[in-house]
């Protein structure tokens, strides 16, 4: 098992906090991990690539090619891709929110886009 993170869209500016789980081919930058430390750290360089706060959804998945990612996750994801989420916060902090033992997950949404940019910790 390794950790795939989509990076979150927040589409909405009445609700700060509110941020969307894109679908692996529709997120603006994608990463595949082999554990879940490895995430922060590419958290952290897409706070220098997108924005300084920003949220990140990850879950883990079988998957062995960030490019080339089975069809059956792709289609899960919207159900499975949201469990855990991940907010940058002033400081340089992360704040973690594990969604995995609630039976109601908060609402997300996929949002199109123009093709994901894909981060692996995989050399």
């Amino acid at each position: 098992m390794r950790w795939l993170m989509s990076l979150g869209e927040r589409t909405r500016p009445d609700v700060p906090r509110f941020a969307e789980c894109p679908a692996p081919g529709q997120a603006r930058a994608l990463a595949l991990a082999d554990d879940f430390g490895q995430l922060l750290f590419i958290l952290r360089q897409w706070r220098q690539v997108y924005a300084e706060e920003l949220t990140a959804w990850a879950g883990q998945v079988q998957a062995d090619d960030i490019s080339a990612l089975p069809a059956e996750l792709i289609t899960a994801w919207e159900w499975e891709g949201d469990v855990i989420r991940l907010d940058t916060e002033p400081g340089g902090y992360v704040r973690v929110s594990d969604y995995r033992d609630m039976p109601q997950r908060p609402s997300v949404n996929a949002r199109a886009g123009t093709g994901p940019q894909l981060w692996t910790t995989t050399p």
